[in-house]
């Protein structure tokens, strides 16, 4: 598994992963609304803390900036 989400996505992914399941556990949402809302923020908050969204793969997105740079070789 490579990691495909850079600093930017993995932050604003978790913050509002957090924030849903915040709604949904102090009663602001409930019935099958809540449960897909909180089951979308754990989703969002487990990919931000492991780095890598499957929902990228199949399009090749990658919002990661290559580690090494840069490449100096044309």
């Amino acid at each position: 598994m490579r990691k495909n989400m850079g600093i930017v996505d993995r932050m604003l992914r978790f913050v509002i992963g957090a924030v849903m399941l915040i709604v949904y556990f102090t009663g602001g949402v409930e019935g099958v609304v809540g449960v897909a809302i909180a089951v979308a923020g754990a989703v969002f908050v487990l990919t931000s803390l492991v780095s890598w969204c499957p929902g990228y793969v199949p399009m090749g997105i990658s919002t990661r900036k290559d580690p090494n740079g840069p490449s100096s070789t044309a």
